[in-house]
């Protein structure tokens, strides 16, 4: 499978993508969660190909992207660097996909820039799961509770397996692998910006915090509700709230797989996306 990377400068911060796929596939970008990566979306990648280029970017603050000093960890931010970004690629229409923060700003974008996006996937995010479901009480209880650093790869690994219990040895490996870097007295850090995104996630300016619901109202493309069938996050009722709001979502829910669901269940939620994707 093809790779190549990128980094464009956005707001005087320099952004990375990962891009899998033909030059000339068919264009998917793809937005990561709070904590994640751009390369949690290597499996979704082979599994679309040959027909896409899918193009996952390092959000601020995240992966092999800049950290903001300003902290400017907000919907708004993301939005305005993700057109840049698609803009830089020359990109002027293409599919979507984001994960929990990423569908937020997924959503957010289609919704403001509907000339741009020709199908939609929303992984487990929609009205309510960022502000008052159980998974953001847990997701907010982590970040308060994450250390800035680890004494070993160990102790590493045993904090990300009590976090991540459902999910393989193999996944929580991969990571760690793309959040940890090591430092000069043999511990680890975190190479995202932990301290920045916690604070804002935690205590966030309220002005700046988006209702989803307009937003999803506002939808003129085909969309994807993908919900893992235990998720503590994108609730059952808030879906069903999303495709009361919008007629032209639809839901499918994964058994068996939480709010990381094409890390539980990577097989069938690739299959999902694709046959979305794809469909004529």
């Amino acid at each position: 499978m093809e790779r190549s990377s990128f980094q464009f400068t956005v707001a005087g911060l320099s952004l990375h993508v990962t891009a899998w796929g033909p030059a000339q596939g068919r264009p998917l970008l793809a937005l990561h969660g709070i904590r994640g990566f751009g390369e949690t979306f290597a499996g979704l990648a082979q599994a679309l190909q040959p027909e896409f280029r899918v193009c996952a970017l390092d959000q601020r603050g995240r992966g092999a992207s800049q950290w903001d000093p300003a902290h400017e960890y907000y919907t708004d931010r993301y939005v305005a660097d993700l057109l840049a970004v698609a803009d830089a690629m020359g990109l002027q229409r293409f599919d979507l996909l984001g994960h929990s923060m990423g569908g937020i700003n997924a959503i957010v974008f289609a919704s403001q820039h509907p000339e741009r996006v020709g199908r939609l996937v929303i992984e487990d995010a929609g009205p309510g799961a960022f502000e008052h479901s159980p998974g953001a009480t847990r997701i907010r209880r982590e970040m308060a509770s994450t250390p800035d650093r680890f004494a070993s790869w160990d102790a590493a690994s045993a904090f990300m397996r009590a976090q991540r219990p459902s999910v393989t040895e193999e996944a929580r490996q991969q990571r760690l692998h793309s959040m940890l870097k090591p430092l000069d007295d043999g511990s680890f850090t975190w190479r995202y910006d932990h301290v920045g995104i916690a604070a804002t996630r935690l205590n966030p300016d309220p002005a700046r915090v988006v209702d989803l619901r307009p937003h999803v109202a506002a939808l003129r493309c085909p969309t994807l509700v993908v919900r893992g069938g235990r998720s503590d996050y994108l609730q059952a009722e808030m879906a069903a709230e999303m495709r009361a709001l919008n007629p032209r979502l639809r839901e499918t829910v994964i058994p068996d797989a939480g709010h990381y669901v094409h890390d539980d269940q990577p097989a069938l939620f690739n299959a999902q996306v694709r046959a979305f994707l794809l469909e004529a």
